[in-house]
């Protein structure tokens, strides 16, 4: 897919919740579940307001829940796949849940999305049973240890290639029920010569699906893009880069240094600021505030052309400071737990009695506006497609402009220019900024100013139209 494209994360279990007395730990019957029905036509409009092309519905694969052996929490993680055939049964108010969940897939492309799901390579639940695939002999490392705390998994043997032939099969059957793409959950830990051998095969089929790698190995990035990802996390790079400028551990102009060293593979990484995995932006371990952390929004979605994606929630301020049961406190959104998400029920509840800001806080309509605006400059032509000129290099420090709080860059296409400078500091700023000759040359646009000076809010960012 070339250009800029904007995913949107969800988790159904947690999205279409509307329950508010929630108790920590509390169970199924006791909290309660979102739905995919809760993902109606009216949400799907939304988003599509949002400029969202894309949608990521994550953990809706039948996975270990209370009472399996090493489970998480009541609910249990999404990535300890109890059947991979399945989805959650409770996901529905209905009998069925995979019709349910065909019919959002269905309700999601009719809306003009393509949905995404997880693909879990690596491991399974200890408790891993299908009527559909027989795993039985798979012949996994029940006692294998990991750098990570993933006592509720075993690891799949890939030395086995009925292993291969089997992780194929599931991607077919999923292509065919109307997924449009997977994202990929730890691929570094799966051999690259299983996405050489797959990725034709399930291609020959389906040329369209796209195939996004969670990986946080730089010096693997060549060879799993050269095996046929399409994109990769940018975790260990932009994401982690961001975050230290917004702490003042690195200066804003580590982002040039960012992008110099991820080279060519810069055009097929995946941005982001939120995720499953990651702390809130709005969380009191993060920015604090979703408005302190806009910079680095400026950064992440218009720098290139890379697909950008919104955790749901981080476009209202969701700060994710509660304590759901199995999760404490710790800044994230809990995926353990059955629970709700404050800020995105409030947007609901209103929502279905005809109007989505009903009963959200001011702040919250604010940064939602906000957000929609941004989201829908992101997909104008001069983003979406447009070449980049960083112009850090060009702008040293001086009395007018400090790198290590000020980052600016050029966009270009079809002869439009427009100028982007971001502001990482507590302080309003007039920033001079200086455009080399070579920039209007490398942009295929005509002559540009020298200097451009321009006024930025403390921990914000602009945009300006040069041609």
């Amino acid at each position: 897919m070339r250009g800029k494209f904007l995913i949107y994360q969800l988790l159904p279990r947690l999205f279409g919740n509307l329950r508010e007395d929630l108790l920590p730990g509390g169970s199924l019957e006791r909290n309660g579940s979102g739905c995919f029905e809760d993902i109606d036509d009216a949400v799907l409009a939304e988003l599509r307001k949002l400029s969202i092309t894309h949608l990521w519905f994550t953990g809706v694969i039948d996975h270990a829940t209370a009472g399996d052996e090493g489970v998480k929490g009541e609910a249990g993680s999404p990535y300890a796949i109890r059947d991979y055939y399945r989805v959650c049964d409770y996901m529905t108010r209905g009998n069925d849940a995979m019709q349910a969940y065909e019919a959002l897939l269905k309700r999601t492309r009719v809306a003009g999305l393509v949905p995404l799901m997880d693909f879990v390579p690596n491991h399974v639940a200890r408790c891993y049973a299908s009527d559909i695939q027989n795993f039985e002999d798979i012949n996994y490392y029940p006692g294998r240890g990991y750098d990570y705390d993933w006592s509720d998994t075993a690891k799949l043997n890939y030395e086995h290639t009925d292993t291969w032939s089997k992780m194929r099969d599931i991607l077919l059957f999923w292509l065919g029920k109307g997924v449009g793409g997977f994202r990929c959950d730890m691929v570094h830990l799966v051999p690259v010569a299983f996405w050489q051998w797959v990725f034709p095969q399930v291609r020959a089929q389906y040329p369209e699906a796209i195939f996004i790698a969670e990986i946080y190995s730089p010096e693997l990035y060549g060879a799993y893009l050269d095996a046929g990802f399409d994109y990769l996390y940018d975790k260990v790079g932009l994401y982690d880069t961001l975050r230290n400028i917004l702490d003042h551990k690195s200066p804003a102009s580590d982002i040039s240094l960012n992008w110099m060293r991820l080279g060519e593979h810069q055009l097929q990484m995946l941005n982001f600021l939120e995720n499953h995995d990651e702390q809130r932006l709005a969380s009191a371990f993060f920015a604090g505030s979703p408005w302190r952390a806009l910079p680095a929004l400026y950064v992440s979605l218009f720098f290139n052309t890379v697909p950008y994606m919104l955790y749901f929630g981080q476009e209202l301020g969701e700060a994710g400071m509660e304590s759901e049961g199995f999760s404490g406190v710790d800044g994230r959104t809990t995926i353990f737990d059955f629970w709700s998400v404050a800020s995105v029920r409030s947007w609901l509840k209103g929502l279905r009695e005809g109007d989505g800001t009903r009963y959200l806080s001011t702040d919250a309509c604010q940064l939602q506006c906000l957000y929609r605006r941004l989201f829908a400059t992101a997909m104008r032509p001069v983003f979406r497609y447009g070449k980049t000129f960083d112009l850090q290099y060009a702008n040293p420090h001086n009395n007018e402009y400090d790198p290590r709080y000020h980052f600016s860059f050029l966009r270009g296409h079809e002869g439009e220019v427009e100028l982007v400078v971001t502001n990482f500091s507590e302080w309003d700023a007039k920033v001079k900024i200086n455009l080399p000759a070579a920039a209007a040359s490398y942009l295929d646009a005509p002559e540009l100013p020298t200097t451009v000076t321009v006024e930025v809010d403390a921990w914000n960012g602009v945009i300006i139209k040069l041609v």
